[in-house]
């Protein structure tokens, strides 16, 4: 894959992931968690969604043209790594609230990880 086609997949991917985010996101804060605290969880966990997705669709999209499951793997596996972290020291340093900040996390990377393969195959 060369340099352009791969800048012009993760370009789309990073338009739609955004707009995806920022739904749920808005979605959650309206409806699920409305208190301040929550919603300010759920907007942090946006954004640490929306980067490390970024970042994991790259390296997808890089290891997918020798060994897709290898590169699926990985992603998974930086998933869960950053849930954990998240769980056991982000939430705790920034001083989230824990339930809405976690919960929204493995909500964002659950969406994403669906509409994640529409984009492998262009």
């Amino acid at each position: 894959m060369d340099g352009k086609s791969l800048m012009r997949a993760v370009a789309r991917f990073t338009v739609v992931q955004g707009l995806i985010v920022a739904l749920l996101a808005f979605g959650l804060c309206q409806f699920v968690w409305t208190d301040a605290p929550s919603a300010h969880a759920v907007q942090v966990s946006a954004w640490v969604a929306f980067v490390v997705q970024i970042l994991t669709f790259t390296i997808v999209k890089l290891v997918a043209t020798q060994n897709l499951i290898a590169g699926w793997g990985l992603g998974t596996l930086l998933r869960f790594a950053t849930v954990g972290v998240w769980a056991f020291m982000g939430i705790k340093a920034l001083g989230l609230t824990p339930g809405p900040a976690l919960l929204s996390l493995v909500t964002f990377f659950f969406v994403s990880t669906l509409i994640e393969p529409l984009f492998l195959n262009n």
